[in-house]
């Protein structure tokens, strides 16, 4: 009787098991976006429907630069915030579709302090010896790290973050190689971290490898199509999407955006003197400049010839402008090839700017006021911004 009691205790929690991984599989395959994947993964590892830890972070591996960056976190700062969030999933009977859903109506995991915390961490894929995420990697197999361990990596800036006792951490896979890292803890409930958990945690880790793989796939052949095949900016044709959703956003959200087209001055005297090939050299580096000193949130694009568009979410027309003078100073700066063909001995710029919504409610307004306040800036001698 008792081993039958046991084997339907052990029937019991294989179902759920079974219905927790089904559910955030089914949920993974709804989109291709990597934020809404990590978002997804993150809290079927946190959600008390799911395998309910505490908080937990997830961990890319950027093979180009061999670091371990961090890309998102979820869970709470302390034990006060932890209670009200999770007195307001119990009393909105909040389960794993209704948590998911979350992120695309707010902002706000993005912008909680754990999240933060967690995407200024870097650390070198090599450094086996001092950081656990590398040996996670170049292991390629769980690391469950109690006091004595966390007490060896006690100088690793994830242990100082997390300042847990326990801690789990998983590798993500894809075709055997490592691409991630799920890092998981229960620093305010201070529940063990059970074998089962573990094996839980490793089944849902074999999928999200393969999910944020195809993520990056798509991100790539994405990137591809809508790239300007010179420059690799955003082309004209996915500007105009671009100007168009993030203008969407800005009147959602009552928030500013500001448009900024950049024109090279006397660009024809160069290509007319030194060529179209020297011309493209030109285009190349100006456009590595402009994608450099532009913020992460920014868009910057190819609109045609030399001419360049910038688009700033959550930006108005005060700030934008000193963001143009910077970018036109920088470019003035700048040691351009030849650039001694210019009339004015060195390669400018001329930018116009419409911020929404005092200069337009479209995206069209937008274009032409911008494109207006850019000849505005030609008038007056070039390199100039107006606005």
């Amino acid at each position: 009787m008792e081993e039958l009691n046991k084997l339907k205790t052990e029937l019991e929690r294989a179902k759920i098991e079974l219905r927790i991984l089904l559910e955030i599989s089914n949920a993974m395959r709804t989109t291709l976006k990597l934020d809404e994947i990590l978002y997804i993964i993150l809290t079927g590892v946190t959600a008390h429907t799911g395998l309910g830890f505490n908080r937990a972070m997830l961990f890319l591996v950027n093979d180009k630069e061999k670091i371990i960056e961090g890309k998102m976190g979820i869970g709470p700062e302390n034990g006060e915030e932890a209670n009200v969030a999770w007195t307001k999933i119990e009393e909105e009977k909040m389960g794993l579709e209704d948590l998911i859903n979350v992120f695309k109506n707010s902002d706000f995991i993005l912008e909680s302090g754990f999240n933060r915390q967690v995407r200024n961490l870097k650390v070198p894929m090599l450094d086996k010896e001092e950081n656990p995420l590398s040996l996670a990697v170049l292991e390629g197999m769980p690391l469950h790290l109690t006091v004595p361990a966390i007490q060896k990596y006690r100088h690793s800036p994830v242990i100082q973050m997390l300042k847990s006792n326990e801690i789990v951490l998983i590798p993500l896979k894809a075709k055997d190689k490592v691409n991630g890292i799920v890092v998981a803890d229960n620093f305010i409930t201070n529940d063990p971290i059970t074998k089962d958990s573990i094996r839980m945690l490793t089944m849902l880790a074999n999928q999200a490898g393969l999910a944020i793989e195809n993520s990056r796939l798509f991100e790539l052949t994405e990137e591809r199509t809508h790239s300007d095949y010179l420059t690799c900016l955003w082309n004209h044709g996915y500007f105009q999407s671009l100007l168009q959703a993030e203008l969407e956003k800005a009147k959602a959200g009552k928030k500013p955006l500001t448009l900024i087209m950049l024109d090279i001055d006397d660009f024809k005297i160069y290509n007319d003197t030194l060529g179209h090939q020297a011309g493209d050299k030109i285009l190349k580096d100006l456009a590595t400049l402009l994608r450099n000193q532009s913020r992460k949130m920014d868009f910057v694009c190819r609109y045609g010839g030399e001419e360049f568009t910038v688009i700033l979410p959550n930006t108005d027309k005060k700030e934008a402008f000193l963001i143009a003078e910077r970018i036109r100073i920088d470019i003035q700066k700048y040691p351009f090839l030849n650039e001694n063909i210019f009339p004015n001995k060195t390669l400018t710029v001329s930018l116009g700017m419409a911020t929404f919504p005092e200069d337009g409610q479209l995206a069209a307004d937008l274009v032409t006021s911008s494109d207006k306040s850019l000849y505005q800036a030609k008038n007056k001698g070039k390199n100039n911004t107006c606005c």
